[in-house]
C-alpha cells in the first residue's frame, strides 16, 4: 500500500480554503498552481499550500480527510496556524 497526504491550499491568509488527499503531494500541488488541479482550485486562485500531512497508508490520509471536511472552518484556520503561523508557501520545501 502506497503513502499519503492530506493538505490544505488557501487563496491568501484566511481566504478561500481547498481540502484534499493525494498519494504525491507534490505533483498535486503542481497541477494546482498550474490551474489543473480542479476547477475550484483555478475559478478561486487557491494556489498556495498552507498545510499538509503525511500518512504511511493512503487509506488512513483518506479517512482523516474525510474526517476534516466535517470539522468547521475556525478548526481549519488553527490547525493552519499551528504548523504554519506565517501561512507561508509551503510548495518550496517540498522540494
Amino acid at each position: 500500500m502506497r503513502r499519503g497526504f492530506v493538505y490544505i491550499m488557501a487563496s491568501k491568509r484566511n481566504g478561500t480554503l481547498y481540502l484534499g488527499v493525494t498519494s504525491n503531494l507534490g505533483e498535486r500541488v503542481t497541477q494546482h498552481r498550474e490551474g489543473r488541479g480542479s476547477d475550484f482550485v483555478k475559478r478561486y486562485k487557491v494556489t498556495m499550500l498552507v498545510w499538509y500531512e503525511e500518512w504511511a497508508l493512503i487509506t488512513d490520509a483518506i479517512q482523516r480527510e474525510t474526517s476534516l471536511k466535517r470539522w468547521p472552518r475556525k478548526w481549519k484556520l488553527a490547525l493552519i496556524e499551528k504548523m504554519n503561523p506565517d501561512w507561508r508557501d509551503l510548495y518550496g520545501d517540498l522540494f
